[in-house]
């Protein structure tokens, strides 16, 4: 049986998106422009950050009042302490705060940088913050777009994580809709006929990072689709891949 051939087409020509703005509108317009043709399970990976801009989760900096810890951190570390202070009431729980370098868990429970606050590609003067809930982003998104062109699709929200005790940024999924974001191996037999016991793969962030490989960080493509790799819709949620406290042996 052949193995099924993965196609990553980035989705270019978006407009600077703004609060407000309709972002199912704005990547089928997209898609027109570039004579795609969608089809049965294509999966739409979006950029949180311009889930979070439409959603208008931006932030005035110059609104921030620093506490007496954030101005003495960012006086310690020439870090801005209003970003700091932002960062600090954004985290529901402080990780590691050390060295210029803040990691946090999120309301959401996510782990990463500055509690998912962003000034890179933001306005002067501005901080963008996670969606309020990624999950509902990507449902909403997903429903829209199924809607206009006629098929099954998924959505992933993605954004850019660091790793423990790895170097670099890998693209990963925050939100999920009609894709099951794990793969269950568990009990299943491997080529030599060993039973898995523990092989539980996280596919949406593996298809969050294959689209990451078009997305890039300066090439202005915040969307990118991945065709090739389901045909059936699925169900799940970008909540299903966060650790939970009673299995997390680092907490």
């Amino acid at each position: 049986m052949p193995h099924p051939t993965i196609q990553i087409i980035p989705l270019g020509e978006l407009p600077e998106i703004g609060p407000g703005d309709d972002l199912s509108q704005l990547i089928t317009e997209a898609v027109k422009r570039q004579d795609l043709r969608i089809g049965e399970g294509d999966i739409f990976v979006v950029a949180q950050k311009i889930v979070s801009k439409a959603e208008g989760r931006i932030v005035r900096l110059d609104y921030i009042q620093p506490s007496t810890r954030a101005a003495q951190w960012a006086a310690e570390y020439q870090k801005y302490a209003r970003v700091i202070e932002l960062v600090l009431s954004e985290a529901s729980r402080i990780v590691r705060m050390e060295r210029g370098v803040i990691v946090a868990e999120t309301r959401h429970g996510f782990v990463c940088a500055n509690a998912g606050v962003d000034v890179s590609n933001a306005p002067e003067g501005m901080a963008i913050l996670l969606p309020e809930d990624a999950d509902r982003s990507a449902r909403a998104l997903q429903t829209q777009l199924k809607k206009d062109f006629g098929v099954h699709v998924a959505v992933i929200i993605a954004d850019t994580f660091g790793r423990p005790w790895r170097e670099g940024l890998v693209t990963v999924a925050l939100g999920v809709a009609g894709i099951a974001p794990l793969v269950d191996y568990r009990g299943k037999r491997d080529a030599s006929g060993k039973t898995l016991e523990a092989t539980v793969i996280a596919r949406a962030d593996e298809l969050a990072a294959a689209a990451g490989l078009v997305m890039g960080k300066t090439h202005r493509v915040p969307v990118a689709i991945l065709r090739g790799v389901v045909s059936a819709e699925e169900s799940g949620s970008g909540r299903d891949l966060i650790r939970s406290a009673a299995t997390d042996i680092f907490r």
